[in-house]
């Protein structure tokens, strides 16, 4: 069974200038959340995301958040794959987890 994005996260230095250019490039409409820009409609049938600026390293990143129905199982395999945990998994307030892995070396 596949596994769809449900978010996705664009680190960079200026949120502003960056959403700027994703805003001129694909239309997207954003608006200021906190210190990020959020994209809450990305076109007919996308999902929504956000870009933030971190202050500290990485300053820049892309994040994809995928839905998946085992949590565990889809980490043995992210490490059977050659991936590793680097963000412990955290709850948030909805129930729903996160955590964040590197792509493999190889790619």
């Amino acid at each position: 069974m596949s596994s769809p994005v449900v978010h996705f996260e664009i680190g960079c230095r200026d949120p502003a200038r960056t959403s700027a250019f994703y805003a001129e490039l694909f239309g997207w409409k954003g608006e200021p959340y906190g210190p990020a820009v959020m994209f809450a409609k990305t076109g007919e049938g996308g999902i929504g995301g956000h870009v933030n600026s971190l202050s500290h390293e990485p300053h820049t990143y892309i994040t994809i958040y995928a839905q998946v129905d085992n949590l565990p199982a889809h980490l043995d395999k992210a490490a059977r794959l050659g991936g590793r945990t680097i963000v412990p998994r955290r709850r948030s307030r909805g129930g729903a987890s996160s955590l964040g892995w590197p792509t493999p070396k190889a790619t």
